[in-house]
C-alpha cells in the first residue's frame, strides 16, 4: 500500500510549481474534484506567499461549504497508563518509571460524570496497550459503565491494533469511531521509534483498519504524529491509505487527526530531526482539507489557542476542549493529579472559555451525536457529505446541542449571549420546514426537554 520510493518520486516531480499550476489545481479543488497524488505534491511544494494564501483561502471555503459554521467538541478520557510498548515519543512508554494507574469502574463512572458536568457529550477513550492489565473486556466494560451512568452519547475509542474478534466486541457495545494513529507511514522510522514493542509490527498496525471493517466498524479515525518523519511524505501516506480503504470498502477515513510531536516524560525533542514549524503545520492541515474535503479534521489541545483558532478558519472541523491527558484527570477540586500527562498541552482554556471564543468568532460549538445514533455512518454519512446535504442536518443539530449546553452548563453571561447567538443562527437556516421545527425544538429545550435532533 505505501511505497516509499513512489512517494519520494512524486514529491520530487512536484517541486517548484508555478502560480498558474497552483491555480489550476485549486480550481479543481473548488469543485471538490479528487486531486491526483502529483497535484497534492505540487500543493505541498508551493513556496510563494500568494500561492500559500490561496491554498488557505480555498481550504476555508471548502470547509464552510461542507461543514458550515459548526465545530464539533469532544474530550479525551484516559483510563489506564499501563503499557508494554516502548514508543520513543510517549510519556507512557514502558521504560518510564512512575506509579502506573488503571481506573476502576467506579472511578470511570466518576470521570464520566465530571466530564458531563463540563458539558461534554462526546468522548475519546484512551487506553495504553497492556493485554494483561487492560484486556478488551476491561475496555468494553468501561464503555458500558460510561453509557449506563452518564449522559455521554458517543464514545470513540483509541486502542492498539487488535484482532477481528476484539473489534467485534467494540462494535457490539456501540462505539462511535475507532481511532488508530499510524504514527508514521515510513517503515524504517516506525520500527525505530517502536523498539521491542508489540506496536512495532508495521504491517499488522497498517492493516488494523481492514480487520475493523471486517468486524463491522464503519467509522474509522486515522492520524499521523507529525514530527517523526518528513511531513510531506506523511500527508501523501494518509491520502494513499484513505484511497486504499475507499477502493476496497467503499468508504475511507471518517476523521483524520493531526497531532504534532510534543515534549513528554523520558524523551528529548532534539532526538527528532523532522520537527515541523507552525507554518508547515498550517500548510499540511489546509492541504489535507483540499485533498480529502469530506473528512473531519481533528485538532487537539497540543496546539495553542492561536493556531487552533486560525486552523478552524482553514479546515479543522473538530477540536478537543478542557482536555486532560493524565489518567483520572477530570477530578474534583480537592483532588490532586496522581499520574503524569502523556504529553504537554498548549491550549489550557476551560470548556466554557472555548465555547465563548467559538461563539465570538461566529462558530457553532456542536456536541451533536445524531448521525451515529441514526445510523448515518460509514458510506451513508459520506454520501450525504459528498452530496452537500449533511450540513442541512448538522447545523440545526449543532444549534440544538449548543442550546442544551447553554441551559445546563453555561454561566449567566454566556447563556444570555449564547441564546441570542442561537436565535440568530436559527434564522439563517434556509429550509423553511427545518427552520420551523428547529425553532420549536429550541423552545422545548429551553423549557427542559433534552436530546432532540434531526
Amino acid at each position: 500500500m505505501i511505497d516509499k520510493d513512489y512517494i519520494h518520486n512524486i514529491l520530487q516531480a512536484g517541486k517548484n510549481p508555478s502560480m498558474e499550476e497552483i491555480r489550476e489545481i485549486l480550481e479543481k479543488s473548488k469543485k471538490r474534484q479528487k486531486l491526483s497524488h502529483h497535484e497534492v505534491a505540487v500543493l505541498l511544494n508551493a513556496h510563494e506567499k500568494d500561492q500559500i494564501e490561496e491554498i488557505y483561502n480555498i481550504a476555508g471555503q471548502l470547509k464552510d461549504e461542507i461543514y458550515g459554521q459548526r465545530v464539533v467538541i469532544f474530550a479525551p478520557l484516559y483510563i489506564s497508563n499501563f503499557c508494554v510498548n516502548n514508543c520513543k515519543y510517549c510519556g507512557y512508554k514502558r521504560d518510564n518509571v512512575f506509579p502506573r494507574l488503571k481506573l476502576t469502574q467506579e472511578e470511570i463512572k466518576h470521570q464520566a460524570i465530571n466530564l458531563e458536568k463540563l458539558g461534554h457529550k462526546r468522548l475519546a477513550l484512551e487506553v495504553g496497550e497492556s493485554p494483561k492489565e487492560t484486556p478488551i473486556d476491561y475496555v468494553v466494560e468501561s464503555i458500558k459503565t460510561i453509557y449506563d451512568n452518564s449522559s455521554i452519547r458517543r464514545i470513540n475509542v483509541n486502542i492498539a491494533a487488535t484482532t477481528v474478534e476484539e473489534y467485534k466486541k467494540l462494535h457490539d457495545i456501540g462505539i462511535g469511531t475507532y481511532i488508530l494513529f499510524q504514527e508514521t507511514y515510513d517503515r524504517p522510522t516506525f520500527e525505530k521509534v517502536h523498539p521491542k514493542s508489540l506496536k512495532g509490527n508495521y504491517d499488522y498496525h497498517l492493516s488494523a483498519f481492514d480487520r475493523a471493517f471486517e468486524a463491522g466498524i464503519e467509522d474509522l479515525g486515522a492520524g499521523v504524529l507529525f514530527g517523526l518523519y518528513k511531513y510531506k511524505n506523511e500527508v501523501l501516506g494518509l491520502i494513499i491509505h484513505n484511497e486504499y480503504l475507499e477502493e476496497k470498502y467503499g468508504v475511507g477515513f471518517h476523521t483524520i487527526s493531526v497531532p504534532r510531536l510534543k515534549k513528554a516524560k523520558g524523551m528529548d525533542l532534539e532526538e527528532f530531526p523532522h520537527i515541523i514549524t507552525d507554518e508547515q503545520f498550517k500548510r499540511l492541515v489546509t492541504i489535507l482539507r483540499l485533498a480529502v474535503p469530506y473528512v473531519g479534521i481533528i485538532l487537539s489541545t497540543r496546539e495553542s489557542k492561536e493556531i487552533r483558532q486560525e486552523l478552524i478558519d482553514h479546515g479543522v472541523s473538530q477540536i478537543s476542549a478542557g482536555s486532560k491527558t493524565d489518567v483520572g484527570g477530570y477530578h474534583d477540586e480537592d483532588e490532586e493529579d496522581m499520574a503524569p500527562d502523556q504529553f504537554e498541552l498548549s491550549d489550557e482554556r476551560s470548556v466554557m472559555e472555548i465555547m465563548e471564543d467559538l461563539i465570538n468568532n461566529d462558530y457553532i460549538p456542536s456536541y451533536c451525536t445524531a448521525c451515529y445514533r441514526k445510523g448515518r455512518v460509514g458510506d451513508r454519512f459520506m454520501s450525504l457529505a459528498k452530496a452537500g446535504t449533511i450540513g442541512l442536518i448538522c447545523e440545526p443539530n449543532a444549534i440544538m446541542t449548543l442550546t442544551e449546553y447553554l441551559m445546563d452548563y453555561a454561566d449567566a453571561a454566556l447563556r444570555e449571549k449564547g441564546l441570542i447567538f442561537v436565535a440568530d443562527h436559527a434564522e439563517r437556516i434556509k429550509d423553511q420546514r427545518v427552520k420551523k421545527k428547529l425553532k420549536e425544538n429550541i423552545d422545548r429545550i429551553i423549557n427542559g426537554e433534552r436530546d432532540l435532533f434531526f
